[in-house]
């Protein structure tokens, strides 16, 4: 516990510098585009929607390029080594990161909903707050599982700038933050059910209705199911890679 804190104190600190704080800067500028289409296509009724998918890609965006950073980084700077020679858990110290960066990507809805209220009026309603803060749990664990995947990924990527720039906007549009899952073509919503965003912008998308959530529990097991799955696997491959950057001697070949 006392190795997750101090990551969680370190990251805090990290993060006062404005290049990983990217995601939350052009949270407005997302939030002025898509707004600023809905209410020009005539549809104003859509504008909490376009907030909801500005939050969506910011919280990613973060998950993305700082926290799937967090082992990479540390590599590049040549404190690797000692960080996996050191006492405390290695697996703490990602978590304790990753929790930090994600927590604070939330700050995003915030942003936008403030930027949609001031410029065009718009201010989405919560009908169902219960729903809505265990959607807003469910997803920080499983963004922050998925993170730690990426965590241990992009240690071996040698190219992992180029991972992130390509998972980008295919994972704006298979997350449903944007277009909802069921109007993509049919081919392609069975691998945007398998990403747990699109389950998380769904639900956050009709707790904003005055009708009931369908299925609010399923959906949202759905969303800790995957989160929690991607964490395991991120686990098991930061060990194994760990284990085999030791065997092959290049803990700090970056």
């Amino acid at each position: 516990m006392r190795t997750f804190l101090a990551a969680v104190v370190f990251q805090a600190l990290v993060l006062r510098r404005l290049a990983d704080l990217h995601a939350l800067i052009t949270v407005p500028l997302f939030t002025l585009a898509l707004v600023s289409i809905m209410v020009a296509a005539g549809r104003a009724d859509l504008a909490p929607h376009a907030v909801v998918a500005a939050t969506v890609i910011a919280v990613w965006n973060m998950a993305l390029l700082v926290s799937g950073e967090v082992v990479s980084g540390e590599r590049e700077n040549g404190s690797l080594e000692a960080l996996v020679a050191a006492p405390g858990s290695l697996t703490a110290v990602v978590l304790g990161r990753t929790v930090t960066t994600t927590v604070v990507s939330l700050l995003s809805l915030g942003e936008s909903v403030l930027v949609a209220w001031l410029v065009f009026g718009v201010r989405p309603e919560v009908q169902h707050l219960g729903v809505f803060v265990s959607t807003l749990v469910a997803t920080t664990v499983a963004m922050v599982g998925t993170a730690t995947a990426f965590a241990g990924l992009f240690v071996l990527a040698r190219s992992a700038r180029t991972f992130q720039n390509s998972l980008s906007y295919p994972f704006y549009l298979l997350s449903g933050a944007v277009v909802p899952v069921a109007l993509l073509p049919e081919w392609l919503q069975p691998l945007a059910r398998v990403i747990f965003l699109s389950w998380a912008t769904d639900l956050i998308r009709d707790c904003l209705q005055r009708a009931p959530v369908p299925d609010a529990a399923l959906r949202v097991g759905v969303v800790l199911g995957l989160g929690v799955a991607a964490y395991l696997a991120g686990l098991y491959a930061l060990s194994r890679i760990v284990n085999r950057v030791r065997a092959d001697g290049t803990m700090g070949f970056a």
